[in-house]
């Protein structure tokens, strides 16, 4: 099940369940939009790949399968990038120009 993390690892601003700020890469790495556009130039600091809006969990259980946030509620815990601004400057240069389908 996709984690819904509560922040952007970077500058820390809140992501609730329902942003569409949210931007994720394809490990769950977690970034609001400008962070992942501006600043890492879609270029994950963490595996190198690039980033997509993160999907929007439903509130209601509508298929009746203990699905939806009551039952599979977001995360609570904040995650930071556990990387340097140098390093993440280094792989954004690296990577920005290649797409991410040919990384």
């Amino acid at each position: 099940m996709l984690q819904l993390r509560p922040n952007c690892e970077l500058c820390d601003c809140d992501l609730p369940p329902a942003s569409l700020q949210a931007r994720i890469c394809s490990y769950e790495c977690t970034y609001c939009a400008d962070c992942a556009e501006k600043t890492l130039e879609n270029v994950c600091p963490s595996c190198g790949g690039g980033f997509v809006p993160r999907p929007i969990r439903p509130v209601g259980d509508w298929g009746g399968l203990g699905l939806g946030l009551a039952n599979r509620p977001a995360g609570t815990k904040r995650h930071h990038s556990q990387w340097t601004e140098a390093q993440r400057r280094e792989r954004t240069e690296l990577l920005r120009n290649v797409r991410p389908q040919d990384r």
